[in-house]
């Protein structure tokens, strides 16, 4: 392998492998989970704007049966996609077109992925974005092997390719401990 691949795979490795190792530990049986969050307060429907009303029409005749965690959801999703440009609807109407696609069992590891990015201090979140974003701008090929090397790796096989990269970059481990897992086919 030559030395700019070794210097790529590195600093893929350093970026996606803590949060992969993360999820794999499960927790002990019987362990404190995180504290219940505060039950979410219903949205009415008249406190949307016009512009959300009509996104969400099609939920308008049951929106006060909805529970209110998913009238809130509701409320920010369309509160964000109005915020889109055209290009953007597009890309989130696509995204969401491959979201149908997948069955439950990925989605919900996806929801867990999710959740353990959203649980990350601020600050990682920002580093995770920025890494992955430098991960996209590789070469397809380069990404692909990338993916299929780690894929192919044993837990142990991964921590050791982990704590070699952090020995190669120092700094880049340090600047991003939990980046998000690898996707799987997509993209």
């Amino acid at each position: 392998m030559n030395s700019t691949r070794a210097i790529v795979l590195s600093a893929v490795l350093v970026l996606w492998a803590p949060v992969v190792l993360r999820a794999q530990e499960a927790p002990a049986a019987g362990a404190p989970s995180a504290p219940a969050a505060a039950p979410a307060a219903p949205v009415n429907w008249s406190n949307l704007s016009a512009s959300q009303q009509q996104l969400l029409s099609r939920f308008g005749s049951q929106w006060n049966s909805l529970p209110p965690d998913r009238q809130q959801a509701l409320a920010r999703g369309s509160e964000r996609y109005l915020a889109m440009t055209p290009e953007q609807r597009g890309q989130a109407q696509e995204r969401f077109a491959h979201w149908r696609t997948l069955p439950p069992e990925q989605r919900q590891q996806l929801r867990n992925r999710w959740q353990q990015f959203q649980a990350l201090p601020p600050s990682e979140r920002e580093a995770v974005r920025q890494n992955f974003h430098r991960f996209q701008q590789l070469p397809p090929a380069q990404k692909q092997m990338l993916r299929e090397r780690w894929r192919n790796a044993t837990p142990a096989q991964r921590k050791e390719m982990v704590q070699h990269a952090r020995e190669l970059h120092p700094a880049k481990a340090a600047a991003a401990p939990h980046p998000p897992a690898p996707h799987s086919g997509h993209r």
